[in-house]
């Protein structure tokens, strides 16, 4: 039986097109993320089960999580998130590291789930991360950044929207508001975390099962759906309105707007499934209508460090992965046309391919990415294939060019040809690339 050429079910070959609209993507995520003076790490993709099943969350450890046995006997995970590894490099260096902490890091992640538009099996993703900073200048920097990287991809503010809630001010209407206890406050929250993905009956259904019989008499259940149905702060009701945590957050709201995110809004529904998170969390919407979801979030997770046993490092930040970016970009028709890395192509005339060699340096040395057709083909079938490639340029080498100096050189897109000197060579094919 032959081998089959698709690659694993959920994951991508990325041929050069493709790898060059991966750089393209990591390349605005990386510019952006230094720009704010954040530094680049990495880490194994391998990690212990055990770093998952702290605070991931039951349904990525036990229904998304690659595991498997190594050879020593030792169960072990191949990563689906990056924030408890990173949590885990800080803690082993806590005293050394110097604070605020500014990391960055784009690893690729796999979690065993149904392929669907924007969710594959394996993916890239940004993830920054601030530690060491309490207050609210964290949050804000954060989704600042966040929206930076937006903006570097040419987004316009009315193409997302960046959504606010805080999972302290849910405990606070789950467990004091409505006098839900802490099973069925986390029962509850998980259900809200998923209320968009199915249909109200489902929902109040999920809702009515966690109610006790008082809970049902006294109306607790339609007491939250009308809570959950408000659309800013000042609709909370007065007593919620004024709690401390409520306040923080209208304060980050205006502080972003002030900033020139104008489109922030508050979401009482955004929870964030993952289980470390503890105070304001956030996601960023497409508003495209064909696509319209959760692109990517994040938040605060104060308690994940302290998780290894030293002291609690304060902690916020996202991850933004690029599936859903690359169909936001393709959906809002933002993805810029790449051009590929070869700048020159050399049609070799015949037997010339020793002594063409010092010229090949020569524009090498200048700067410029020569490729060199060894094919021994026709011309004519040589500049077929640079034509294949997309590359602008073709160089023809032969006897009388190396004899005289002089080297024809032409543009594939307009058709013009120039001869020229190596260095006129270079300096015509770097003119020509400024210019476009």
């Amino acid at each position: 039986m032959a081998l089959t050429t698709q690659p694993y079910k959920g994951t991508r070959d990325f041929y050069p097109d493709e790898k060059r609209t991966q750089n393209y993507i990591f390349g605005v995520m990386r510019s952006v993320s230094e720009r704010f003076g954040y530094e680049e790490y990495d880490a194994p993709i391998l990690e212990p089960i055990e770093l998952y099943q702290a605070k991931s969350g039951a349904e990525i450890v036990s229904e998304q999580t690659y595991l498997f046995t190594d050879r020593g006997g030792r169960q072990v995970a191949i990563r689906p998130e990056m924030t408890p590894t990173v949590s885990r490099m800080v803690a082993g260096r806590r005293q050394e590291l110097g604070y605020p902490l500014r990391w960055y890091s784009i690893p690729n992640l796999m979690r065993y789930e149904r392929p669907q538009r924007g969710r594959l099996r394996e993916h890239w993703q940004l993830n920054v991360d601030i530690f060491g900073v309490k207050g609210l200048e964290a949050e804000h920097e954060i989704i600042a950044l966040a929206d930076a990287v937006m903006q570097g991809y040419g987004a316009k503010r009315d193409m997302y929207t960046v959504k606010l809630n805080s999972r302290k001010l849910m405990d606070y209407l789950l467990a004091d508001y409505l006098g839900f206890d802490a099973e069925q406050s986390t029962r509850i929250a998980k259900i809200i975390d998923h209320m968009h993905k199915v249909s109200t009956e489902v929902f109040q259904k999920e809702i009515d099962d966690v109610l006790s019989d008082s809970q049902r008499s006294n109306n607790t259940g339609q007491k939250l759906v009308d809570l959950l149905s408000v659309k800013s702060l000042d609709q909370l009701p007065s007593e919620v309105a004024d709690n401390t945590v409520a306040v923080e957050l209208q304060k980050l709201l205006d502080l972003l707007q002030s900033s020139g995110i104008t489109n922030v809004v508050f979401d009482i529904t955004i929870m964030r499934g993952f289980d470390y998170y503890t105070d304001i969390v956030f996601e960023v919407m497409d508003t495209d209508p064909e696509n319209n979801r959760s692109m990517f979030g994040g938040g605060r997770y104060d308690g994940l460090v302290g998780l290894f046993g030293v002291e609690p490092v304060p902690t916020v930040g996202f991850g933004m992965g690029d599936v859903t970016i690359a169909n936001f970009l393709t959906s809002h028709s933002l993805m810029p046309e790449l051009k590929v890395v070869t700048d020159v192509y050399v049609v070799l005339v015949g037997d010339v391919y020793s002594l063409a060699q010092a010229t090949i340096a020569s524009l090498r040395s200048q700067g410029l990415n020569v490729a060199v057709d060894t094919s021994g083909r026709k011309p004519g079938d040589q500049i077929k294939n640079a034509v294949k490639k997309n590359i602008n340029f073709v160089l023809f080498i032969g006897e009388k060019e190396l004899a005289d100096g002089k080297f024809s050189l032409k543009n594939l897109a307009d058709g013009q040809e120039s001869n020229l000197s190596v260095e006129e060579v270079a300096s015509a094919v770097k003119a020509y690339h400024q210019s476009k």
